[in-house]
C-alpha cells in the first residue's frame, strides 16, 4: 500500500499496525491487513522481526524503536473492499521483480522482502 500520511508519506509499505492491548500477533496482522487493504488475508508463514524507528526524525517522540514482525498470508477472498483513506492512499500488487523502490520503512521493508525471496518457494507470487 502507498501510504497517505508520515512518517514516509508516499511510499509504499506492506500492511501492518499495532496490537491492541491483548491481541496476538496473528490477529492484528488480520486485522490490519483488512483494514488498510480490503482484503480478508490467512497468515501461512512468519519471515522474521527487524528493529526499526517509527520515523524519519530520531528528535521524534514518535520515533520510539519498535519491534515489528512480518509475515506471509493469502488472500481469502477477492478483497477489494473499502480503506481508510487518511492511512492508505493506494492499493496495488506487484511481482517479486517489480516492487517500487520507495519502500516504508527505508531500508527495513527491503530486507524483509529479500529475506521472503530466499526462503519462499513462491517467488512468482505478489510480494
Amino acid at each position: 500500500m502507498r501510504r497517505a500520511h508520515g512518517p514516509w508519506e508516499g511510499a509504499w509499505c506492506s500492511p501492518g499496525g499495532f496490537c491492541e492491548p491483548g491481541e496476538h500477533p496473528l490477529q492484528t496482522v488480520e486485522r490490519e491487513v483488512l483494514e488498510e487493504s480490503g482484503y480478508r488475508v490467512g497468515v501461512d508463514g512468519y519471515i522474521g522481526v527487524w528493529v526499526d524507528r517509527y520515523a524519519d526524525d530520531p528528535a521524534d517522540p514518535d520515533a520510539a524503536v519498535i519491534n515489528v514482525a512480518y509475515y506471509t498470508a493469502v488472500a481469502r477472498d477477492g478483497g477489494g473492499g473499502p480503506v481508510d483513506p487518511a492511512e492508505v492512499s493506494e492499493v496495488a500488487w506487484f511481482p517479486w521483480d517489480g516492487v517500487p523502490a520507495e519502500l516504508a520503512p527505508p531500508g527495513t521493508l527491503a530486507a524483509v522482502l529479500a529475506a521472503a525471496r530466499a526462503g519462499s518457494s513462491f517467488a512468482d507470487r505478489p510480494g
